[in-house]
């Protein structure tokens, strides 16, 4: 079956259509369906229509793993359960309960959009794309996403996954510009039947994350390889590569009659990322006369990664608070946290994954650890000309 795909025009640049013949959208569209029907993975969003929980894991999703999603996605939805009990919730606590998935201004964004919802359109979310675009926060992915999954709206979802499907199958390579987005809209809605169209989505994009995979393609597998120009990897735009940074945090720890409890800093509200959230007091890395001295390996070695950033952090034992501050890059905002009710605070991503790791925190497992008393066992630091 011949393909006819997408060119560019070279006097007009403009983009050549269509893309697919609608013998080949009726094919492609069926063959797709029935994949999906034999091999969908069984995930907790899917299978329902209830816009709230469809809102939640698409924002839950957007530049996380669905493996990580999965645990917080059912931990959240224990805690607010509806779009009321999300907007009454104070956002220290919301924070808390997303802690662990990143980009935080995701569940802050949710947090003030459920209080317009419940304060402007009585706790229900408008049915249409076009009426929830115009709702903070929510795109035109995530538009789509709720309209067709939870109200049946024959509207396309197009995310990373998609584009890359559709590039592959029409021969394109990857590129950016505004007349190829709009190109791409138009060819997946184009593709998008008029009844089932949240499973046609939901399906478009596990055929993306599952089977047409950035690297690698499992192309004997694919549902749609007979309409398929390029069968494989192309040729795709260079990444920018990882930056990377060491740092170092203290870890101070003392016991009271309630239990342990470990200090903590709190994040500036004015930061750029993770503002006001609590996390490890982050120590000066300078070389000066008041450098910190390490008698022993640290605590703890670990690699964390945020916004293209690969981060080399080492964990440092500080026997004090005084001593965390006297070397801390911020003395102020420091708090001390039972480690008890740590799951009740809204901690970084790399303070949780600290705390775990030192058997502070439960890991996500959810079973539960013994709590060693750390400092003094290790990573001790000494300063100045003394040490």
């Amino acid at each position: 079956m011949k393909l006819l795909h997408a060119s560019k025009n070279k006097s007009s640049n403009a983009i050549v259509e269509p893309a697919l013949t609608p013998a080949q959208r009726t094919t492609f569209e069926r063959n797709l369906r029935h994949w999906y029907e034999q091999h969908a993975r069984a995930l907790p969003w899917r299978g329902i229509r209830n816009p709230y929980r469809t809102w939640l894991s698409e924002i839950m999703l957007q530049q996380t793993r669905v493996n990580a999603v999965l645990e917080h996605y059912e931990r959240f939805l224990r805690r607010f359960p509806t779009i009321i009990s999300l907007a009454l919730a104070p956002e220290d606590e919301v924070l808390a309960q997303w802690s662990g998935l990143g980009y935080y201004r995701r569940a802050r964004m949710l947090h003030r959009t459920a209080k317009l919802v419940v304060e402007e359109y009585g706790g229900e979310l408008p049915s249409t794309a076009a009426g929830l675009r115009r709702l903070p926060g929510i795109g035109s992915y995530t538009a789509a996403a709720i309209a067709s999954i939870s109200f049946g709206e024959s509207v396309a979802v197009v995310d990373g996954n998609v584009e890359r499907v559709l590039l592959r199958v029409l021969g394109l390579p990857e590129t950016t510009g505004a007349k190829m987005a709009e190109f791409l809209e138009r060819t997946a809605n184009a593709l998008v039947p008029r009844r089932n169209a949240g499973d046609h989505n939901q399906a478009m994009m596990e055929l993306g994350a599952m089977i047409c995979t950035p690297r690698s393609p499992r192309c004997t597998e694919c549902p749609v390889f007979g309409l398929c120009r390029t069968r494989g990897e192309h040729s795709t735009l260079e990444r920018t590569p990882m930056r990377s940074e060491r740092v170092r945090y203290a870890l101070t720890t003392r016991r009271r009659v309630e239990g342990l409890e470990v200090l903590l800093q709190r994040r500036p509200k004015d930061a750029s990322l993770m503002a006001n959230m609590l996390e490890l007091p982050q120590l000066s890395t300078q070389k000066d006369a008041g450098e910190l001295v390490l008698l022993e390996e640290p605590l703890l070695r670990v690699r964390h990664s945020i916004v293209g950033t690969n981060y080399y952090v080492e964990v440092v034992g500080m026997a004090t608070r005084r001593d965390a501050a006297k070397h801390a890059l911020r003395s102020d905002a420091m708090e001390w946290v039972p480690v008890a009710k740590l799951q009740e605070f809204p901690l970084t991503g790399l303070a949780r994954k600290v705390l775990q790791r030192m058997k502070l925190m439960k890991l996500p497992s959810g079973l539960p650890q013994a709590v060693p008393l750390l400092i003094g066992r290790g990573g001790r630091a000494a300063t100045g000309k003394k040490a």
